[in-house]
């Protein structure tokens, strides 16, 4: 970090200030309003250089000196420059559509030992997939009965980490809306560039409700250029599905594996099922291997402009400056 001076030649006017002092006339405000012939001011005297020794007039000097370097100042325009800083790069643009129907609370996942519902191992492990998209849009679909899009695509990956870390299971009603999904998520991605519109779509059951099928929702990705990853979340073994007070034993909802298949194969995604906490995390390594983070960023230094407070400085010792001549 340093000062900068957009004009520095502009310090030569600095110059000026002795001359300017020397040819603007000066005016006695106690000069008489009638003048006559005085033969006084034709006298020599041993105190003709006690004006300049005067104490007030060398603090009026000074004080205009000053008010004329910090005018200059702020004519050669300072600025704070900071350190290099990487601008976003114009990576890919990718929505990370998560179902948290009331399924997703079946417990069958473990995050070491402790054992975890399907929506608690997922944001695990999205965690720090998330973080690492730095020069990515990213935005978050959350999906049950109906869609919606809970975050819009940003270069805020924080906040889009924070945002699921606190979404919870069933608030969007207990059915599975993948089409809609689809549909919603090829709506916002339309509108960016069209290279790299991607969408990594979660779930954990089959397609039971909403207006467009997984089939058209599909073609309409297809004809966007929108790649669809699909994730198959769930053990196939028997789980505890937490209901307010009550759980339920029972085996995981049925998934259609071929349908999610399908929408990644047509569209140039890849399917992956995960089984366990350790496999979603091998998918989304395969996942950020696979669409990696473009890198070579633009650099820039920040740059503040100063430009005012010497300006300020230097109406205000003007005003003195006028003051102590009264």
């Amino acid at each position: 970090m340093m000062l900068e001076f957009l004009w520095p030649w502009v310090f030569t006017l600095i110059l000026l200030f002795p001359i300017l002092r020397v040819s603007i006339p000066h005016f006695d405000r106690k000069r008489a309003a009638l003048t006559v012939p005085d033969i006084g001011a034709f006298e020599f005297s041993s105190d003709a250089s006690a004006t300049w020794r005067d104490p007030t007039r060398w603090a009026r000097l000074i004080v205009l000196f000053l008010a004329w370097a910090s005018l200059i100042t702020a004519l050669a325009r300072p600025q704070w420059t900071g350190e290099l800083t990487p601008l976003p790069t114009l990576g890919r643009d990718m929505f990370l559509a998560v179902d948290i129907s009331g399924s997703m609370n079946t417990d069958d996942m473990f995050i070491e030992r402790d054992k975890v519902t399907r929506l608690e191992s997922l944001k695990h492990v999205v965690e720090p997939f998330i973080l690492s998209r730095h020069g990515d849009r990213i935005g978050l679909i959350l999906f049950g009965t109906r869609a919606y899009v809970y975050v819009p695509l940003t270069f805020d990956v924080e906040t889009v980490n924070e945002m699921l870390q606190e979404s919870s299971a069933g608030i969007a009603g207990g059915q599975t809306a993948i089409g809609d999904t689809i549909g919603l998520a090829v709506k916002r991605l339309i509108e960016r560039p069209i290279d790299h519109r991607i969408l990594i779509l979660m779930t954990d059951g089959s397609h039971n409700e909403g207006v467009l099928s997984p089939e058209e929702a599909t073609r309409l990705a297809v004809e966007s250029n929108v790649r669809i990853h699909t994730i198959g979340i769930g053990s196939d073994s028997s789980a505890q599905l937490g209901l307010g007070r009550r759980t339920f034993r029972f085996r995981g909802p049925p998934m259609n594996t071929k349908a999610l298949e399908e929408i990644s194969e047509k569209t140039g995604g890849l399917f992956f099922r995960a089984n366990d906490t350790q496999g979603l995390e091998r998918i989304y390594a395969h996942i950020a291997a696979i669409e990696p983070i473009d890198q070579d960023p633009e650099m820039l230094r920040p740059v503040k402009s100063l430009f005012h407070w010497p300006l300020i400085a230097s109406l205000v010792l003007f005003a003195l400056a006028w003051w102590v001549r009264r």
